[in-house]
């Protein structure tokens, strides 16, 4: 399978979740998710357990795991080439269904005008 674009969620105010949320993790922990959306990259809808996983209704997880905490960034599939990640949480059970809801909400959004919702990953 080829390679996929990555790209990340931007809000109408022009800040990017996801980058938000990682700009506030210990740079062990950035380092592993980005090396995480690397490997998306590489692999895109072959990506499977334990680095990612299928949650429902067209949401995925990226899973990273340091020091008995686990991470989470929640994307998905925009055709067949193009992967957006919305944004991440750390999750404690599961992930909750309220953070499944928002990146559903995320998508609708991104879906009905990708231009203004797309930020470039380059990490």
């Amino acid at each position: 399978m080829p390679r996929v674009q990555v790209v990340l969620y931007k809000d109408d105010d022009e800040t990017v979740p996801v980058l938000d949320w990682l700009d506030q993790l210990p740079i062990k922990v950035r380092d592993k998710c980005a090396a995480r959306v690397n490997r998306l990259v590489e692999l895109g809808h072959e990506l499977r357990r334990p680095e990612a996983d299928y949650l429902r209704d067209g949401i995925y997880e990226l899973r990273v795991r340091y020091r008995h905490v686990n991470y989470r960034m929640l994307y998905f599939f925009s055709g067949h080439q193009a992967v957006v990640v919305t944004h991440g949480l750390i999750k404690e059970r599961r992930v909750p269904p309220s953070e499944i809801d928002r990146a559903m909400a995320l998508r609708k959004r991104f879906e009905a005008d990708p231009e203004p919702h797309t930020a470039r990953w380059e990490r």
